[in-house]
């Protein structure tokens, strides 16, 4: 994602998004957990990396947007597509896979980098998001993770942004959550 991000060409990723539907609906695959949405700025980031269209907020944001409509685009061979980690896993410098991972930093920075390609996602008609085993001070005081989060969840995705879709976790066995909650807990 990062060398398409990197090329600029938004035809290329709208491309992508066809084939990767194309290619989905040929093997008997209907939900793709596609596009990741996060903005990866953090260099110690160990996680994300080429997963992600870059750093840039509006580069990625665009896209997002880009591969949602091309996997869309085959009304025939249309997919399911997932923006993934929200709110945004690009800023962190922990593995979800390994702990709890935490976005420091004010609402105002979340809501003007990390939720701008959300945001996108949104406007683009994404099917579903995928939640961040990460913990978000900013819009939850306690230290848990955005996946069993009531502010994150229902009041920022869905009361703010807007958000009427299937709203999925990452991997339940990730020590992120597995570190606090039972599978039957967290689910």
């Amino acid at each position: 994602m990062m060398a398409f991000g990197a090329a600029r060409n938004i035809s290329a990723t709208r491309e992508l998004g066809a084939a990767t539907a194309r290619e989905a609906r040929a093997m008997g695959i209907n939900w793709v957990f596609a596009p990741d949405a996060d903005v990866n700025n953090n260099p110690d980031n160990p996680i994300i990396n080429t997963r992600s269209f870059g750093e840039d907020p509006q580069t990625v944001a665009q896209n997002v947007a880009a591969f949602i409509d091309g996997a869309h685009s085959l009304p025939k061979q249309y997919v399911l597509v997932t923006a993934k980690h929200f709110p945004g896993h690009g800023d962190t410098a922990e593995d979800s896979h390994l702990q709890l991972a935490k976005l420091d930093v004010p609402k105002e920075r979340i809501e003007s980098v990390e939720l701008v390609p959300f945001r996108a996602a949104i406007d683009h008609g994404v099917d579903s998001i995928m939640t961040a085993h990460m913990a978000v001070p900013a819009f939850e005081p306690n230290s848990i993770p955005a996946t069993v989060s009531h502010s994150v969840l229902t009041g920022l995705l869905r009361d703010e942004l807007g958000f009427q879709g299937l709203i999925v976790t990452d991997a339940l066995e990730m020590q992120g959550i597995a570190s606090l909650y039972t599978q039957g807990e967290a689910a």
